[in-house]
């Protein structure tokens, strides 16, 4: 028994080396959007409204991009590994630093990702950013308000400039976070969040010397903040001795090769990512259906419940390097391990969020409407509905994603494709519309066709990434099997 908790504190701490600082850096990244939601609100329920239905196009796009650079910090992490186990085979000590910088070509290796990576989030910047206007002008033809939708479409353009730093911030975060460097994203981030809401500010009431602009000055902030948050980071990492010989920003220089490696193991990633999101934003769409309070109130519970998934996303990357770096070593008990101590940890977290839903919903939901209001009375009543379906859902929607990591660090991007299309489409967006429109459970019924969709996606990555484990550790024996997906 001594021996278990020491193992499982070992295991602890080092999932907690990466998943603290990533956590903490994704709840401040939130913050950002948390700041634009709030202060929508603050405008009025059909800016909240119109803003919400934005920033969820917003994200979805931005999502299948980070998607695309991904798999660059298991890479890199992948060749830290294996550099030190060289090192270790060759001196004959265990080497300590995790990093890449032992041997020329093991830099060279990481600067061709990084390039790569770079050349990738630009090309995905420059799409998405026209995507997302063409988007904001059929917002009308997915059955949005027609004042909403032309509200949404003016915000979408101001939105769309920002796409591109935000990818690049996200290239450079993956070499940072595969080199066991994160430490200035936190930093950063916090940073950004006070920046976010001076400008959000200033370019809302035109104070300062800035125009005043109303909602379509949020999207203006944002842009800003993407890109004051990306040369932020890029200054840091040139001035980290072990970071700076390995970041090369000359993306037009990347190898083929190596870009169609990244977007070979990136697009399935890209692809879950938008599977989920999209996901969200068709019932975004169905919420909007039932009119401004309704979509006002999926906006606002939709908020909440994405600053829970900060902390699984946190401990999906740390789990997710930590798996490519123990097999890496082939330690395959050890990346074993490592799924039992982030799914405790994922469920701590959401137990403790999911208790002040049910306990304290007006609270929870002040930020965004004032009870004493009139004009919100009826999306403060679906959004305190709502709250029962999160304390739930975020449980699962944090097991999914700590399952997407985990398969991730096995190199096995493409099961978490097909498992999110089996489970959020065959199996959540079914029994959305069922709950939703035949059974008359309006938005309600939504969410809870979400909690299926989620939960059914969480069994399977998990019950995937438990075969698919042991069909490596088979291989790597010397053993092969086949394991179906």
């Amino acid at each position: 028994m001594q021996q278990q908790l020491s193992t499982l504190a070992r295991d602890s701490r080092a999932l907690a080396v990466l998943a603290v600082p990533l956590a903490l850096t994704q709840l401040a990244q939130v913050a950002l959007t948390t700041t634009d939601t709030v202060m929508m609100g603050a405008l009025s329920t059909e800016a909240l409204a119109a803003g919400g239905l934005a920033l969820v196009v917003f994200n979805q796009l931005r999502t299948m991009g980070v998607g695309l650079v991904t798999s660059v910090g298991n890479q890199v992490a992948a060749a830290a590994a294996r550099a030190e186990r060289t090192a270790a085979d060759t001196t004959g000590t265990t080497g300590t630093t995790g990093t890449t910088d032992g041997t020329d070509e093991d830099g060279a290796e990481v600067r061709g990702l990084v390039r790569a990576a770079l050349a990738v989030a630009t090309i995905a910047g420059v799409a998405g950013a026209v995507l997302m206007i063409l988007i904001g002008r059929a917002a009308t033809l997915l059955g949005q308000d027609a004042a909403v939708a032309d509200r949404a479409q003016s915000m979408l353009v101001a939105l769309a400039p920002g796409l591109i730093p935000c990818l690049w911030f996200q290239a450079v975060r993956q070499f940072t976070v595969g080199m066991r460097r994160p430490q200035a994203l936190l930093r950063i981030t916090i940073a950004s969040v006070a920046v976010n809401a001076a400008l959000n500010w200033a370019f809302i009431h035109g104070t300062w010397g800035a125009p005043e602009l109303g909602l379509t000055g949020i999207g203006v902030a944002t842009s800003s903040v993407h890109l004051l948050a990306f040369i932020a980071l890029y200054a840091s990492a040139r001035r980290d001795p072990r970071l700076a010989p390995l970041l090369s920003l000359a993306f037009w220089r990347a190898d083929a090769r190596t870009v169609r490696r990244l977007l070979g193991l990136g697009t399935p990633i890209a692809a879950t990512y938008g599977s989920e999101a999209g996901f969200f934003f068709v019932t975004a769409l169905m919420a909007g259906s039932f009119g401004p309070a309704a979509l006002a109130a999926h906006t606002a519970v939709n908020q909440l419940v994405y600053i829970v998934f900060q902390v699984a996303v946190g401990l999906s990357h740390a789990a997710s390097i930590n798996v490519s770096r123990e097999l890496a070593l082939g330690a395959h008990d050890a990346a074993r391990r490592i799924k039992n101590t982030a799914l405790a940890c994922g469920a701590a977290a959401t137990t403790l969020v999911g208790l002040a839903y049910l306990t304290v919903p007006q609270l929870v939901l002040r930020p965004y409407f004032d009870p004493d209001s009139a004009a919100d009375q009826d999306a403060l009543h679906i959004a305190t509905g709502l709250l029962v379906v999160a304390a739930v859902l975020q449980f699962f929607d944090c097991a999914q994603n700590i399952g997407v990591g985990l398969l991730r660090g096995l190199d096995d991007t493409r099961s978490g494709l097909w498992i999110t299309l089996v489970g959020y489409w065959l199996a959540g967006l079914p029994v959305s519309w069922l709950l939703a429109y035949p059974l008359g459970g309006d938005t309600r019924g939504l969410w809870l066709g979400l909690l299926v969709g989620l939960a059914t996606t969480a069994v399977l990555l998990l019950r995937r990434y438990g075969r698919a484990l042991g069909a490596r550790a088979d291989t790597d024996a010397g053993a092969p099997r086949t394991v179906a997906a």
